[in-house]
């Protein structure tokens, strides 16, 4: 693969993209998971696959749109959801975790009508449900890299702020941190997250690459920066490996690189349980 990603642009495209997406989904989600919200991202890359039905289905009634690029239609729809979801939070006060199913509920059923408007599935739709190496374009790249810094950017300023809010939320509204502005922005984030991670790793498996690598990571980790920076390496290690045995042995990228992740999870589990013996 090595040699094959000197030479084409696709493989450059989807190489460089699985970095940026091998560091950004674990660091996400690593304030996902502490908070007790890993169910968002299921919901969240059920919206967005709303959202690329949606745009495929556009383009195949209006030729007017051919080129339109479902990556964008995606994300609107993941963020849409994420909307949805602070509001019902908002109506549900007492039931807040309702939210997430009720969204997910929509986000397939949406899913579904807009596929079997289309006739059925194509060769781009399966793509983005379980990834595709040769799917990611240069415009892609620069998309998804646009993403990645803003998360970074986001979540630098805002750390002390999300650091408070994820162990101690009681405290943080007490404090006077504007919590709700806070939560919605970090909410918005994931969502951009999800739809830029679905060309490699696919909507289907999205969600695992923010949760798995930050399961691992908490068998390792003596501190939240330790646990961050375990969750890249461990997301890093799963992306980079998953592309090249997709690559060469022609399978899913999105399949091989949860496979990978769920090993290192197996492995971080065995060597805490050997460590405490």
């Amino acid at each position: 693969m090595i040699s094959g990603i000197l030479q084409f642009e696709f493989l450059q495209n989807a190489f460089l993209t699985g970095i940026i997406i091998g560091a950004i989904a674990p660091l996400v989600g690593v304030f996902v998971v502490v908070r007790r919200m890993s169910m968002i991202s299921d919901a969240l890359s059920h919206v967005a696959l709303a959202g690329i039905a949606f745009s495929l289905l556009l383009q195949k009634s209006f030729l007017s749109l051919a080129g339109l690029n479902p990556l964008y239609m995606g994300m609107a729809f993941s963020v849409g959801g994420s909307l949805f979801i602070e509001k019902l939070r908002g109506v549900y006060k007492h039931y807040q975790e309702l939210a997430i199913p009720i969204i997910m509920s929509g986000g397939m059923g949406l899913s579904v009508i807009f596929i079997s408007i289309a006739d059925g599935f194509n060769t781009d739709l399966y793509g983005y449900l379980f990834g595709s190496v040769s799917a990611v374009s240069r415009t892609d790249l620069y998309v998804i890299l646009a993403v990645g810094i803003v998360v970074v950017l986001t979540l630098t300023l805002l750390y002390k702020e999300l650091f408070l809010l994820s162990f101690d939320e009681e405290h943080a509204k007490a404090s006077g941190i504007p919590y709700k502005a806070i939560h919605f922005i970090f909410i918005v984030m994931v969502a951009l997250v999800i739809a830029a991670s679905m060309k490699i790793i696919g909507i289907l498996l999205v969600s695992s690459l923010m949760t798995l690598p930050v399961a691992a990571s908490l068998r390792f980790a003596k501190g939240f920066k330790q646990m961050i920076v375990f969750s890249i390496l461990f997301g890093e290690v799963s992306v980079v490996g998953g592309l090249f045995l997709s690559y060469n042995l022609d399978l899913a990228p999105g399949g091989t690189i949860v496979i990978i992740a769920v090993l290192i999870l197996i492995l971080s589990i065995l060597f805490d349980k050997w460590k405490n013996r």
